[in-house]
């Protein structure tokens, strides 16, 4: 094997996704690796410091008002439980629109039938249309544009 062969093998193991590459021809043997990327991980944390003893404040003062927020509070998940909730089948990237110059696929107002195509989730360099199993009404938009989501995430509020 010549330099050249070798310059070349080095490029292939450089260009792909190969951490270990070895090669024996008689008396030639030859490893190539790849050097290891470190991932980095950054979780931040939100810090709760001298705001806390400032709500405990007014939780003692609240008990009278208590009972007349519990009646709405209530009523927001009674009228919200007869929504139907259109989940995301996969993990990736979400798009509201086929292109960054393309109208939204649905908007809030806009009625869905079944088979009707509501946004796009991008999952490795492939798009996939995600169509509506339900028909009605699009009450609210779950996620924001371009926005990575989850397994079963909720994307969209339908009103049947």
């Amino acid at each position: 094997m010549d330099f050249k062969q070798i310059q070349e093998l080095i490029k292939m193991v450089n260009k792909s996704n190969i951490s270990e590459l070895s090669i024996e021809q008689d008396k030639f043997k030859i490893t190539i690796k790849q050097k290891e990327s470190e991932v980095q991980q950054i979780v931040t944390v939100p810090a709760v410091t001298a705001v806390q003893p400032v709500a405990v404040a007014p939780q003692a003062v609240a008990p009278a008002p208590a009972p007349a927020a519990a009646p709405p509070a209530a009523a927001a998940p009674a009228a919200s439980s007869n929504l139907i909730t259109i989940k995301s089948p996969m993990i990736g990237t979400f798009y509201r629109s086929a292109g960054p110059d393309k109208p939204a696929f649905v908007n809030v107002g806009d009625d869905v039938a079944p088979g009707k195509v509501v946004c796009i989730i991008e999952a490795m360099k492939l798009f996939n249309e995600i169509e509506s199993e339900v028909g009605g009404k699009i009450v609210k938009v779950l996620v924001d544009d371009a926005s990575p989501v989850e397994y079963d995430q909720p994307l969209f509020l339908v009103e049947p």
